[in-house]
């Protein structure tokens, strides 16, 4: 598990400026008649009902609702497209040609041909003009324009061939930052990744789905379905996942955390390190509350509730 760490400037810009990240995304797209009732029956939130253009967040599961992959689903004019981890390609690409009939909906793996562009920070919306409502997806001139909902870890996401979006990035003035500034706003964000907190048996409510919108309980059918409604209706998990905040920077002897009365209360998932501090997202038992305090990686260290408040930590930033 490696460390990100974010520098004064690059903190000062993710609160009060903005930044655009090259990205390389898992791009599939669904054609045919049939592809949004297709991905209805597989997706964990409502494709349906946000209508055309919509950009929604979710989960496609295994029979028995552990996560396969998360993934962003946009409603365009003529397809759907899912956007996800490139990490994900494999098991997505496998599980939607197992799950789609042909005749309903053909599924094309776009992603060689796509290339990505993630905004970062407040002001990114205001200088790529053109972008969709929050929770939209628009395209014009060959470009994917997405406006993330609140709460995402981002403001935007850019999709298209790679000198259509170099040319866009370039007219808007972003400054450009790479994949620790990517990282460091999911982490802020208290925002899952496939590989780091979500793995091969993972449940959507353990990661802040709920909290998060990725899931819904008002749609009709989709793999996996019955064991997200009886976690929701009827009990919950064993774990969930929480924030870490250390004072300084400590050096870690392993992942796992400890209380006085577990010895085994959760596992380190990602790290952060801010000038002053660090921070990180762990699965925890679900009796660990907000305001504990858990012995992680061998360093004492105070549990808290996601997302992490940026402005609290702008001190960090200072000079």
């Amino acid at each position: 598990m490696d460390t990100i760490t974010l520098t004064p400037a690059a903190l000062r810009r993710l609160h009060g400026a903005a930044v655009a990240v090259p990205v390389r995304p898992t791009v599939l797209a669904l054609r045919g008649s049939g592809a949004i009732q297709c991905l209805q029956g597989l997706l964990t939130n409502d494709v349906e009902k946000p209508g055309a253009g919509s950009a929604v967040y979710g989960a496609l599961l295994t029979p028995k609702g552990a996560i396969i992959a998360d993934a962003w689903a946009l409603r365009l004019a003529d397809r759907v497209l899912l956007v996800a981890d490139p990490g994900a390609a494999v098991p997505l690409t496998d599980l939607l040609k197992r799950s789609i009939p042909p005749r309903l909906a053909r599924v094309e793996d776009e992603s060689g041909r796509q290339a990505g562009a993630l905004l970062l920070g407040p002001e990114a919306a205001e200088k790529l003009p053109g972008l969709p409502a929050p929770g939209h997806v628009s395209e014009a001139g060959g470009l994917v324009l997405v406006r993330a909902p609140a709460g995402a870890p981002f403001e935007a996401l850019l999709l298209g061939d790679a000198a259509l979006v170099e040319a866009a990035l370039a007219a808007s003035g972003l400054p450009r930052g790479d994949d620790a500034d990517r990282e460091a706003a999911r982490i802020l964000a208290g925002w899952p990744r496939l590989g780091a907190e979500i793995g091969e048996r993972t449940l959507v409510q353990e990661v802040r789905f709920d909290e998060i919108g990725g899931v819904s309980y008002t749609k009709g059918c989709y793999t996996g379905q019955e064991t997200v409604a009886r976690l929701h209706f009827r009990g919950h998990t064993n774990r969930a996942l929480r924030g870490l905040l250390w004072d300084g920077h400590p050096t870690l002897d392993g992942a796992t955390l400890s209380t006085e009365e577990r010895p085994e209360a959760g596992t380190i998932t990602s790290l952060l390190a801010l000038p002053d501090r660090l921070l990180g997202l762990a699965l925890v038992r679900r009796e660990v509350e907000p305001g504990s305090t858990v012995t992680a990686g061998g360093v004492p260290a105070t549990v808290v509730a996601l997302p992490f408040h940026l402005p609290a930590f702008l001190s960090s930033a200072a000079g």
